[in-house]
């Protein structure tokens, strides 16, 4: 899977059934929280920063719910405290963090805290970083900024499960389990994603941590369930243009785009194919991992030579098909530049 948007071959694959779509938590709450992103934003600017703070609001505003420009004042942060997902201070990173060191109370209830100097160089998550910080800073650095992370799975060029949620349109239930579970990020410890079909009860311990779909009001839970996957097969060495050429075709076919997957379905022995990861950074979409086994369980309705060579059904049925929340088709497979392969799933 992939985080916000640094897809890597390392992330960890998916080796069960795909879930039903279920309801999500209050935002940034414990214990079922979707504070792993932030989408309502308060950039707050000394007056004479303010053209600094609207030129971030232009960049940005696509990007999120809400985007507020809070004028600093001594008491600023107190008084909004809860409000956001995210507090943007324009600002030295010491007065961000006397301000609101008073206020903090748990890192699934408080908000994220990120500092940008004036000139956008630096990007500062100081707090939040797996709840919004670190998004907020990746985000600044479209205007120039370099986002500062020192998130121990970030620093080291990995995925900590937090971002592994936010790729799968997902959050963490349990949140005190992060500790263990980053851990085994570090350590090339965590093993791949299982994914479940309801109705199940699952009995877990405290080193396990628990994702759960997104989905709020029953509005949006049927907007998340017409979301598609894209299940994608490709050639050894296949270029980035030639998978999001394909994707494209394949969900123009369908009157769809890219804001419209829910996410990236292949099997694991694609896994160090660079050219698909690169395609889903590019649109913003986590990568998922099917194991051969799952495959078979889910093999698509048109004939592929691949389980007759390999014993591996065809990927892009296959995994469209694993991956939808539905278990259907969409679109069956096309290949597309005798490179890629793609069906879609839902």
């Amino acid at each position: 899977m992939s985080t916000d948007t640094d897809a890597t071959p390392d992330d960890a694959s998916t080796d069960a059934n795909t879930d039903a779509a279920t309801d999500s938590g209050g935002h940034c709450s414990t214990p079922d929280s979707d504070g792993e992103v932030a989408e309502e934003i308060a950039i707050v600017s000394f007056e004479r920063k303010l053209d600094t703070a609207e030129e971030i609001v232009a960049e940005l505003t696509d990007d999120y719910e809400r985007i507020d420009v809070l004028e600093y004042h001594g008491d600023v942060f107190a008084e909004h405290w809860g409000e956001y997902d995210c507090f943007l201070g324009l600002m030295a990173s010491g007065i961000a963090m006397r301000k609101t060191a008073p206020l903090l109370d748990d890192k699934w209830d408080d908000p994220a805290i990120v500092v940008v100097d004036e000139a956008l160089t630096w990007a500062i998550p100081i707090t939040g970083g797996h709840h919004g910080a670190n998004q907020v800073a990746h985000d600044l650095s479209r205007l120039g900024a370099v986002p500062a992370m020192t998130t121990a799975s970030e620093a080291a060029g990995k995925q900590g499960v937090e971002s592994q949620a936010k790729a799968l349109d997902s959050h963490v239930v349990n949140g005190d389990s992060t500790v263990a579970t980053n851990l085994a990020v570090l350590n090339d410890e965590l093993g791949p994603v299982a994914r479940l079909d309801g109705p199940a009860a699952v009995l877990v311990d405290d080193g396990v941590t628990v994702l759960k779909r997104n989905g709020g009001s029953h509005s949006d839970a049927n907007e998340s369930a017409d979301r598609v996957v894209l299940g994608t097969g490709t050639v050894s060495g296949v270029r980035t243009e030639q998978v999001l050429e394909a994707w494209e075709t394949a969900l123009d076919d369908l009157d769809l785009t890219v804001d419209d997957v829910d996410f990236v379905a292949t099997g694991t022995r694609k896994e160090d194919e660079e050219g698909l990861y690169e395609a889903a950074k590019a649109i913003d979409a986590g990568v998922v991992l099917f194991e051969k086994e799952t495959l078979l369980e889910f093999e698509g309705p048109s004939p592929s030579r691949s389980k007759e060579l390999i014993g591996w059904p065809g990927i892009a049925e296959a995994s469209a098909i694993a991956g939808g929340r539905e278990h259907e088709l969409a679109r069956e497979k096309e290949r597309f530049d005798d490179a890629v392969t793609v069906a879609v799933g839902r």
